[in-house]
């Protein structure tokens, strides 16, 4: 069987590698631009050009119908309010003429489906040919919204599924109703199934779980949930910590006491071969899983997501509801979380504003792309690798003398939190 991932380059007379044409345009390797090649053990890894847009997240709202305990809604004083007509205009007038339709993905830190536009605003980027895809709590997911986005050929539907049981899902959950969710998904899957006359392979239906210890023993039952309400990927995250109380309920202290960098090469490296999880090897396994080793799981590097902003690498932008432009979701909005015990406060950094500056001239600023590039080389001083100072208490200054913003303590780019 072909393996689907593999594509063959060519290295030509010079001696330059040749990459397929296909992976030319989806990853944007343009004539002259400049990317990083990371070296592993019997690998290179070609890192996507931080010049291409590829992604563009949209808030639409920050207002949510629920009052969820894991929400950094909780620990802000942030203003709400709805993304307006003309604030997404400007965004679908400049997104045309990129060189390539980004994926638009509708979400940030407010329910998608309280916004009156929101069935429009997926139609119209459907018409023009771009990816789209959505997050939602799942409530207000009516017959006639699933309808609608089965007809404009909505790519992916996220929905947050914290807890397999009415019990755990509302302890997380607070005002929703988990039957109700599971009702509007088993509506939509059977509109998908029976709308003949369109197109009714999409969307595609994602399930989206934040694990604490609370719910964690309900994931296995989310998952077979999930499956057969139509789920073809799911998104795991750990829990954000924006409080002392959710940060009893983290499960990576252990790994990150145990942290390596990227950069280090000094740890040991173990290569391991599959081997069933049971009651004879999980002792063993957790130690060499610990992250004090550099591990290779069946020949390929298993703990180097570590130093890697995932927002950069995917070539993404965030739009706030009132235009404000960040480099990723965490820092559309200020707030704060637990981080080895320590409060650290996530000031939002803003690199402009769409109505103002425009989604061309604010990628194409001369300090976003330096900030691409500081972002996927990763200097930053490592706040999630030590016991914690006076500067890693919020994220403007770091003792490498990194100023107006300091990343390394942000647990996105240390694998402990993703987004979908």
């Amino acid at each position: 069987m072909k393996k689907q991932y593999l594509h063959k380059a060519h290295i030509d007379e010079k001696g330059d590698l040749i990459i397929p044409g296909e992976l030319v345009s989806r990853f944007g390797f343009q004539p002259g631009v400049d990317v990083y090649i990371e070296e592993g053990n019997n690998e290179i890894r070609v890192y996507r050009p931080v010049s291409q847009l590829a992604k563009i997240y949209i808030e639409v709202t920050n207002l949510c119908n629920l009052d969820c305990q894991t929400c950094m809604r909780n620990v802000w004083g942030e203003p709400s309010g709805l993304m307006s007509d003309a604030t997404f205009e400007k965004i679908f007038s400049e997104v045309q003429e990129l060189p390539a339709l980004p994926t638009i993905f509708f979400g940030g830190y407010g329910e998608p489906l309280l916004h009156p536009k929101i069935l429009d605003w997926v139609k119209r980027f459907k018409e023009i040919g771009a990816r789209v895809e959505l997050i939602s709590n799942g409530l207000l997911l009516t017959e006639e919204r699933s309808l609608q986005f089965i007809r404009f050929g909505l790519d992916v539907l996220w929905i947050s599924l914290d807890g397999s049981s009415e019990e755990s899902y509302v302890d997380i959950r607070l005002g929703s109703s988990l039957p109700q969710v599971i009702d509007n998904l088993r509506k939509l899957r059977y509109i998908r199934h029976k709308a003949t006359d369109i197109d009714n392979s999409l969307p595609n239906l994602g399930i989206a779980f934040v694990a604490m210890k609370k719910n964690i023993k309900d994931l296995p039952e989310v998952l077979q949930l999930g499956i057969q309400l139509g789920a073809t990927r799911f998104s795991i995250s750990n829990v954000l910590p924006h409080t002392t109380e959710l940060n009893d309920q983290i499960l990576y202290k252990r790994s990150m006491q145990n942290m390596i960098g990227r950069q280090n090469t000094a740890y040991p490296l173990v290569n391991l071969s599959r081997m069933d999880w049971n009651e004879v090897t999980k002792e063993v396994l957790t130690y060499i899983y610990s992250r004090k080793f550099r591990l290779e799981l069946a020949g390929f590097e298993y703990n180097r997501a570590v130093d890697n902003c995932p927002f950069i690498e995917q070539g993404s932008m965030s739009i706030r509801w009132d235009g404000s432009v960040s480099p990723c979701l965490p820092l559309l909005h200020t707030n704060q979380y637990v981080c080895r015990l320590q409060l650290r406060k996530t000031m939002n950094y803003s690199l402009g504003n769409i109505n103002e500056n425009g989604v061309l001239g604010i990628w194409k600023n001369e300090k976003y792309e330096s900030l691409r590039d500081r972002l996927q080389r990763f200097d930053f001083s490592p706040c999630t690798f030590c016991d914690g100072c006076e500067l890693s208490e919020d994220n403007i200054n770091d003792c490498l003398g990194n100023t107006e913003l300091a990343c390394g303590g942000c647990l996105w780019a240390q694998g402990f939190i993703r987004c979908p």
